[in-house]
């Protein structure tokens, strides 16, 4: 399956809220990014953001110097007409994380929900952690949300892995050090819920 013409073809066919990953606020990945980076000149990084309205509450929150990431240019799309003028502050890049060409430690704060659990494939993986570590700024901040162990096995029509704190750790590495943890339950738009790890980390090296 074509990764990319897959998520083309759900943002340019579905309504953002009828998505089983809507949430209309991220309040448990602010919450994580305002702790990590309380500093409102903070470079932020939403790596597969898709229209996710977490930018739109970053701005809200006094965050100025932000980058959106996404592997579908239509979920891009959606977001900048949503945001209308504010999107003009906000750097958009169109691009599979994996195989970004991200500037070197550049990111105060590194934010993926809902991406790293879709990589099956160690390669996948190894590449996405080499991304984190080239883009973000030695001491900088990481905070992934994968399905968690009891989340689902599939997800728009895609196998997916899931997490405990633990193993998604071990699949960072040393470099990589666990500040905190946490689980959630996502209630999705068709009345079911979905189990969320979030994962805070900070890179040591």
């Amino acid at each position: 399956m074509d990764t990319q013409a897959h998520w083309e073809q759900i943002y340019g066919t579905k309504p953002p809220d009828q998505v089983s990953w809507f949430c209309p606020h991220l309040h448990t990945s602010l919450a994580l990014i305002r702790r990590a980076a309380g500093d409102q000149s903070a470079s932020v990084i939403d790596v597969g953001a898709g229209a996710s309205t977490l930018v739109d509450d970053l701005i809200e929150a006094g965050y100025a110097n932000l980058t959106v990431l996404d592997i579908s240019q239509a979920a891009i799309e959606v977001a900048k007409n949503r945001l209308g003028e504010a999107s003009k502050s906000i750097r958009w890049l169109r691009a599979d994380v994996t195989g970004a060409n991200l500037p070197a430690h550049s990111y105060d704060v590194w934010h993926d929900r809902a991406v790293f659990h879709f990589l099956t494939q160690p390669a996948e993986r190894l590449a996405y952690v080499r991304n984190v570590a080239w883009a973000v700024k030695p001491g900088g901040h990481v905070i992934v949300s994968t399905f968690g162990p009891e989340g689902p096995e599939k997800c728009s029509g895609f196998d997916v892995m899931r997490y405990d704190a633990k193993s998604l750790h071990r699949e960072f590495g040393s470099s990589f050090r666990l500040i905190e943890s946490s689980k959630e339950l996502h209630h999705t738009p068709f009345g079911t819920t979905q189990q969320f790890l979030y994962c805070h980390c900070t890179l040591t090296q």
